[in-house]
């Protein structure tokens, strides 16, 4: 099972730091898809990640089209917008042996071209309070990678009561 966090065109080097120390702590892949808002190599980036960054399993991409290619063989998509009218936790991010959970850019979000192609893979996080436009970006990161790991521990606990019980 592998789990991959995207971030389209991030602008922010603390986001990116803190999204690469919790891709690293649910041991998920943590991929950039340029152009990125900052350089890799500003000591931001590597202070947010804290001493973790050189340990992230972290792959760069020179743009969308390059890593689109890539999506079928990576997992199941999960596309995370305030635009979107489906709940995260109710769409079954978990079940899917290897999940790709993708995140726009902090000030505009994804592309429209991406909300027309994958419009029934779009999952959005509630947000009660009509003074939120949203969550910050790092925050919808680890709120999306650990639902995908309750999930998967939901249906590993699931499957092995299903296996004790035995035939009825």
């Amino acid at each position: 099972m592998s789990t991959h966090v995207v971030l389209v065109h991030p602008e922010i080097h603390w986001n990116t730091g803190n999204a690469g120390r919790t891709c690293l702590a649910a041991g998920a892949t943590l991929h950039l898809i340029a152009p990125l808002g900052f350089s890799l190599d500003e000591r931001e980036v590597r202070r947010a990640g804290l001493d973790y960054w050189e340990h992230v399993d972290l792959r760069v991409w020179p743009g969308w089209e390059a890593f689109e290619r890539e999506l079928p063989r990576l997992g199941e998509p999960w596309f995370f917008s305030t635009r979107a009218t489906r709940l995260f936790w109710d769409a079954p991010m978990g079940e899917a042996r290897d999940v790709v959970l993708v995140f726009g850019r902090e000030t505009g979000g994804l592309p429209d071209a991406l909300h027309q192609r994958y419009r029934d893979r779009f999952v959005t996080m509630p947000i009660a309070s009509p003074r939120v436009r949203s969550l910050n970006l790092s925050t919808s990161v680890a709120v999306a990678l650990y639902e995908v790991m309750r999930q998967r521990r939901d249906a590993t606990a699931s499957a092995q009561a299903t296996r004790s019980a035995g035939p009825s």
